[in-house]
């Protein structure tokens, strides 16, 4: 099971990378954080000092068009806020 799905990169989460050494990741849905915390340091070598998650509901739309009722719906997800060590920081752009 792959815990960390992606990393995720916005102004709020970039700011507090910034200033609080924050960072965002979107996770498996099934993880805990004692799981997330292991999956970071594990990745990005880096000792990790707290993990708050928040689960995500898929959000349901209805549209009416000429064509007529479109339904769709966005995907749920779970996201994890990690702050890692004073001093520490986690580089996502190097491979680029």
């Amino acid at each position: 099971m792959s815990i960390i799905i992606k990393p995720i990169i916005t102004e709020k989460i970039t700011k507090d990378g910034e200033v609080f050494n924050r960072f965002g990741f979107v996770v498996d849905k099934r993880a805990n954080k004692v799981q997330i915390k292991k999956a970071v340091e594990a990745t990005y070598g880096i000792s990790v000092v707290s993990v708050n998650t928040m689960n995500y509901r898929a959000d349901r739309t209805t549209k009416y068009t000429k064509s007529g009722l479109i339904s769709g719906k966005t995907n749920a997800y779970k996201k994890a806020v990690v702050q890692v060590k004073e001093g520490e920081t986690i580089d996502f752009y190097n491979n680029i």
